[in-house]
């Protein structure tokens, strides 16, 4: 499977980048998985259902299944948050994997940047990031790219990885 990250800082763009990206990709008949980091705690379970009781009553593992979809729901109680290559393995093939977060890891990335953040970019310090989409024009030693230019980001990625 190859590797593309999409970096930023909060309210940079990443998810709408995301989800364009993977429209576009999947439109060019190449398949494509997703992996998001989350910061803060989050729940895909609700109080009163089922699978959150199995995981209350102390589950380390709830598959929760259906004829749509299935969802794998893992406690890590008092393990360390798994490494994105653990992660990894837990994806069926695909041909790419977008990757949204995971700034400090060495996968290859576009970082999303918006200028009324007032953030400063992660690019200049970081050798990983090989291009920028922006919301306003920038000067760097790489490719800079409008954010909305969302099938020229596709193209570039897709050049980089091979597909």
């Amino acid at each position: 499977m190859k590797l593309y990250g999409i970096v930023g800082w909060k309210n940079a763009g990443k998810t709408g980048l995301m989800e364009r990206l993977v429209t576009e990709i999947t439109g060019r008949g190449i398949s494509v998985s997703t992996v998001k980091h989350a910061h803060h705690r989050f729940d895909v379970d609700h109080p009163g259902k089922d699978s959150y009781r199995h995981r209350v009553a102390g589950a380390t593992e709830v598959l929760l299944a259906s004829r749509n979809r299935f969802a794998l729901m893992h406690e890590l109680r008092e393990e360390d948050e798994p490494s994105l290559a653990q992660l990894l393995t837990k994806l069926a093939p695909v041909d790419l994997v977008l990757i949204e977060g995971y700034k400090r890891d060495a996968h290859p990335k576009v970082e999303a940047h918006r200028a009324v953040t007032g953030n400063p970019l992660i690019a200049p310090d970081d050798p990983t990031v090989r291009a920028v989409a922006s919301d306003t024009a920038l000067t760097l030693d790489r490719t800079v790219f409008d954010l909305d230019d969302t099938t020229a980001i596709a193209d570039f990625i897709l050049a980089e990885v091979g597909l």
